[in-house]
């Protein structure tokens, strides 16, 4: 069985902790991709149990890691949740994991699955041949918000806006990979 384990990969040996988170994130991304949703029971019960395991594996301190993480994981996504870049169950999944990883690698994931996000939101623009159209929309936005001026969302009456959205589920797994390689 230990030939079996040691050939998932290096970080396997030095951090068997992030198993279960990655297992996690990858159930999550499939619900997400298949359903669009992140379901309740899933985050719920995945935040519980990366709290209890902190608390078992590394006592008190482990878990006001957890706590921070999971506090963590839910601020740095509850801005773009406000501005309707993403739904609920996003930000509660990124607390769950939060609260499996602890502070560090929770900041750690929300860089990554920033960077998995950005790919495929730009390979889902390009599939779709609205590449162009989504930058300068992109430019614009970010000019009004320098500005401080409100966004118009309004489109011109000639063309109609079409809202590219992607399932960060997936985003969140792959950041979870990109976690678990890099500590190897």
């Amino acid at each position: 069985m230990s030939d079996w384990l040691s050939n998932l990969g290096p970080w396997l040996k030095t951090h068997p902790d992030l198993i279960l988170p990655l297992l996690l994130s990858l159930g999550m991304a499939g619900c997400d991709l298949k359903t669009r949703r992140i379901p309740n029971y899933l985050t719920f019960a995945g935040a519980l149990g990366g709290l209890g395991f902190q608390l078992g594996y590394h006592g008190l301190p482990g878990l006001l890691d957890g706590l921070a993480g999971l506090g963590l994981g839910f601020i740095l996504l509850l801005g773009p949740y406000l501005m309707g870049g993403m739904g609920a169950g996003d930000v509660k999944a990124s607390a769950a994991l939060g609260a499996w990883l602890g502070l560090w690698r929770a900041f750690a994931l929300f860089v990554y699955m920033g960077l998995a996000g950005g790919l495929i939101i730009l390979v889902v623009l390009l599939w779709q041949r609205r590449l162009l159209s989504g930058i300068r929309e992109m430019g614009n936005f970010l000019l009004n918000w320098v500005l401080c001026r409100p966004f118009d969302s309004k489109p011109p009456p000639s063309a109609p806006r079409q809202r590219t959205t992607i399932p960060y589920g997936a985003a969140m797994a792959l950041g979870m990979a990109v976690l678990c390689w890099r500590l190897a």
